[in-house]
C-alpha cells in the first residue's frame, strides 16, 4: 500500500489551468521577494557535479547520489545534486560577494531513495539561496532575522495568491514562533520528533525550530544533518547548540506540519573540524571543499533551500505535491489520489 496521508472531504480549489497559473505565479512573485528582501543576485546552478570533490549534499549520510560516467573524462563519475548547500559557498567565494549580501538559484535535484507520499518525490525542485555574513554575524539573532524575512516574503505571496484566486482564504499566522529543538523535546518528552513537530506547528501555525543534527537530551537528534554545511555544534545560548533549523507551518489540508525551509549559519573552520569529528567523517578534511574552507578561501555565510512545489502546494491548498509537479509515483498511490479528487500530473 501506498504511503498516502487521506485528507478528510479534499475538493481541489483550483482546476488543472488555474493551477498552473498559480504556480507560475508563486513562483515569480516569491523568489523576487526573495531576492529583495535578502539582497541576492540570481546565479546559474548546476544539475550534477563531479564525484570526489566534497561538493554535493550529503543529507542525512545515507542518501545514494545519482550518478553516471562522463565518456570524455575517462568515465569519471558525475553526481546529480541532492541540494547545494556547498556549492552555493564556493559561489560566493568565487563571485566576491560582499558581507550583506548573497547569491539564490533555482536548483532541480533527483533523490532516489526519497520514500514517496504527499510531501516527498524524487524530484526536487527548491530556491537554493547563501548570504555572506560577518564573524560577528554568526549568532542566533542573525539566524531569527533571516528567518522573519524569509516569512515575510511567504506572506506576502499568500496575499497575492488569495487576492488572485478568491476561493483560496489565507491560514498562515502573522508572526513566526521560534523555539530550540532541546526546548520541544523537554515540551513533549514521550513524543516522537514527528508527533512534536504537529503539536507545536498546531499551537502557533508557523514556526522555526532551532537546533537541528546535534544530539539532545535523550542521546537522539531531532532529525539529520551533514557535518559539513550547518553548524549544529555552536553554543546559541542557554547552553542550547545548534545555530540551524527548519521553518514549518501547520497545514490544515493535511491536518499535520510542512516543512518549508530547512536552512542554518554555515560552519567555520573549528565547526567543521568538530562536526566531521562527531560524525566519524574525518577523512572528508581532504576533499576540495573541505580544503578551500579549511585554507581560509571561503566566507562565512548563512544559507538554506525553500521548496517551489511544497509552497506552491500549500499557497495552493492542494493534497499531493503530484499535483504541482510532474513526477513518477507508485500505481496505487495514483488510484487512490484519484479516488479522493487530486489529480496527479
Amino acid at each position: 500500500m501506498s504511503k498516502i496521508i487521506r485528507p478528510v472531504a479534499y475538493e481541489s480549489v483550483l482546476d488543472m489551468r488555474q493551477t498552473e497559473q498559480g504556480i507560475k505565479l508563486i513562483k515569480e512573485f516569491f523568489q523576487q521577494n526573495l531576492s529583495t528582501e535578502l539582497r541576492l543576485r540570481r546565479v546559474t546552478a548546476p544539475l550534477f557535479v563531479l564525484k570526489g570533490l566534497g561538493i554535493n549534499d550529503d543529507l542525512n549520510g545515507v542518501e545514494r547520489p545519482v550518478t553516471f560516467p562522463i565518456k570524455d573524462l575517462g568515465d569519471e563519475q558525475a553526481e546529480v545534486v541532492h541540494s547545494l548547500a556547498k556549492w552555493k559557498r564556493l559561489t560566493l567565494a568565487e563571485y566576491r560577494i560582499d558581507p550583506g549580501y548573497g547569491v539564490y538559484t533555482d536548483m532541480n535535484a533527483i533523490r532516489a531513495d526519497e520514500e514517496l507520499d504527499n510531501l516527498h518525490s524524487l524530484y526536487v525542485d527548491q530556491w537554493d539561496w547563501e548570504a555572506v555574513i560577518t564573524k560577528e554575524q554568526r549568532n542566533l539573532d542573525t539566524l531569527k532575522d533571516f528567518v522573519r524575512r524569509i516569512y515575510s516574503a511567504i506572506l506576502r505571496t499568500e496575499f497575492l495568491v488569495c487576492e488572485r484566486y478568491c476561493k483560496l482564504k489565507p491560514f498562515l499566522p502573522q508572526e513566526i514562533h521560534f523555539i530550540h529543538s532541546e526546548d520541544l523535546l523537554a515540551m513533549y518528552p514521550d513524543k516522537s520528533v514527528k508527533e512534536r513537530e504537529d503539536l507545536i506547528a498546531k499551537e502557533y501555525g508557523a514556526v522555526f525550530i532551532i537546533g537541528i543534527g546535534g544530539k539532545l537530551a535523550n542521546g537522539e537528534p531531532h532529525d539529520g544533518r551533514a557535518p559539513d554545511y550547518d553548524d549544529w555544534t555552536t553554543d546559541c545560548g542557554e547552553g542550547k547548540k545548534g545555530l540551524n533549523g527548519d521553518i514549518l507551518i501547520w497545514y490544515p489540508v493535511l491536518g499535520r506540519s510542512v516543512e518549508l525551509s530547512s536552512m542554518g549559519i554555515r560552519v567555520d573552520k573549528d565547526a567543521l573540524l568538530r562536526q566531521l569529528k562527531l560524525a566519524g567523517e574525518e577523512k572528508r578534511a581532504s576533499l576540495y571543499f573541505h580544503q578551500q574552507l579549511l585554507s581560509d578561501k571561503l566566507p562565512l555565510s548563512i544559507g538554506g533551500g525553500i521548496g517551489q512545489s511544497r509552497l506552491c502546494m500549500v499557497l495552493l491548498h492542494k493534497g499531493h505535491l503530484g499535483e504541482i509537479q510532474a513526477s513518477i509515483w507508485p500505481d496505487d498511490m495514483r488510484r487512490e489520489c484519484k479516488e479522493m479528487g487530486m489529480t496527479l500530473i
